[in-house]
């Protein structure tokens, strides 16, 4: 009898965890007007629960299993509610997609043990971050929106960057917590702290640029070990 209690301990758990991610689309959406839009998620290899898992997407070789759009693609991506509640009463375990760019928050990342490093950097250099989304692979930290154009100018102005970085700006996007991936859950390493207006604060690129790069250069072998 205690393994069957336990059991479904655990069950309502899970169903509890996935519950979370309808609310966190529309939170997204309608109080911090983050476009988003419903990831492809997870399914089982061999269409039979507790099997191993593979990306839900058609490509059996998928890079990012479960942690990217798919139907319906990137460019569907909204604040909308009534289109968010329509999207997660479908699928209420959707992991929840960030559209990146235009007005809404872009991203740095690193892979995750860089991305742990640099966060220790950062703090001792003083600067304050925004929210920063961890998974086993990588570590993301928010920035406000910035434009292709000015990213260019940012980057071409540095002798160099950790080659390891990555930008998610215009069409890009970012799986948000509390998604569970083929890297595993992406959490909040840093979570969110709301603005006066309610809405995560968010730092400037260009200054979390140029302390990455300081880190890189301060750190031990050349700045090697922000380019994992």
């Amino acid at each position: 009898m205690r393994e069957i209690l336990g059991r479904r301990r655990r069950l309502r758990f899970r169903r509890s965890e996935r519950s979370v991610l309808p609310g966190t689309a529309l939170t997204c959406a309608t109080v911090w007007q983050w476009p988003v839009l419903p990831g492809v998620g997870l399914t089982a290899a061999d269409g039979r629960a507790g099997a191993a898992v593979r990306c839900a997407c058609p490509d059996p070789e998928c890079v990012v299993p479960g942690a990217h759009p798919f139907d319906p693609g990137l460019p569907a991506a909204t604040t909308d509610a009534r289109m968010v509640r329509w999207w997660w009463e479908k699928r209420p375990d959707a992991p929840v997609v960030l559209a990146t760019g235009g007005r809404a928050p872009c991203a740095l990342s690193l892979p995750a043990l860089a991305g742990a490093r640099a966060l220790v950097a950062l703090d001792r250099m003083g600067v304050r971050l925004g929210p920063v989304v961890a998974t086993s692979t990588r570590w993301s930290l928010l920035v406000a929106p910035y434009s292709l154009e000015r990213l260019g100018e940012l980057l071409y102005a540095k002798d160099r960057v950790p080659s390891s970085l990555r930008f998610h700006g215009d069409g890009g996007y970012l799986v948000l917590p509390p998604a569970e991936t083929g890297a595993g859950q992406a959490r909040w390493e840093r979570e969110p702290a709301l603005d006066g207006d309610g809405r995560p604060w968010l730092p400037d690129v260009e200054t979390v640029l140029d302390a990455l790069v300081v880190a890189s250069s301060g750190a031990p072998g050349g700045g090697s070990r922000l380019a994992y």
